[in-house]
């Protein structure tokens, strides 16, 4: 019974909470590649799940208070599970259609620039499930804060961040280019939430210290701040 309200108050507190337990239930969970999917083929993984996430489904199922459908209507095009109505992308699906949940303030932090992208959905689409689609390309610009200026950021409440790529091995490999190569929530503390391919699982890492691994690498631009609206 302890242990139920225990996980009840938690859940509670991971959306509307100071930060301290803003998806602290799921730290130590193991990291897994695409863990979710709509059930059926292409991608037969289930809808929603509590034993694995990647970077992505953490951040949506903490976003979800972890109610199915919930997390439907922020994986998908109007709620529908499919593959074609998934936000794919971060940087044109997922923004777009979760502007009612999230708002890019980077502005408000730090100097920012502009990384413009642009996203083949159509020749993703055939690369990675060999499926044809009528797709357009779209180009979008992402104001994010450079590396130079993402060092000790104050905020108030938990926020979204995510971290800016460009990175050309990458449009070769998947046929498109993407910009967001990772994305959790930092914590007013300056720890970042997050689920970590390298580490294998959810937890908690030093922010600056994150970053100033990233900075070594060329292809790392910087970081994009996102306000989770009330």
């Amino acid at each position: 019974m302890w242990r139920i309200l225990l996980f009840t108050i938690l859940v509670g507190c991971s959306y509307h909470g100071t930060g301290e337990y803003f998806g602290a239930n799921y730290l130590g969970v193991p990291y897994v590649l695409d863990p979710l999917g709509e059930e059926v083929s292409p991608d037969t993984d289930p809808l929603i799940r509590y034993d694995a996430f990647d970077c992505t489904t953490f951040v949506e199922t903490v976003l979800a208070n972890n109610d199915v459908n919930k997390l439907n209507k922020i994986r998908y095009v109007g709620g529908v599970p499919n593959i074609l109505n998934r936000n794919h992308f971060i940087e044109t699906d997922w923004l777009e259609n979760n502007s009612n949940l999230v708002v890019n303030v980077s502005a408000n932090y730090a100097p920012t620039k502009i990384r413009t992208v642009t996203v083949d959905k159509k020749k993703w689409f055939k690369t990675v499930y060999d499926l044809d689609t009528d797709f357009t390309t779209r180009t979008i610009d992402l104001e994010y804060i450079p590396y130079t200026y993402a060092h000790n950021i104050k905020i108030s409440k938990p926020m979204i961040v995510l971290f800016i790529i460009d990175n050309p091995k990458i449009r070769r490999k998947l046929g498109t280019d993407l910009a967001v190569r990772h994305m959790g929530f930092l914590l007013p503390d300056g720890r970042l939430r997050h689920a970590s391919r390298s580490k294998k699982q959810v937890l908690d890492t030093n922010f600056d210290k994150y970053v100033n691994r990233l900075v070594e690498n060329k292809n790392n631009l910087g970081i994009m701040l996102l306000e989770i609206k009330k």
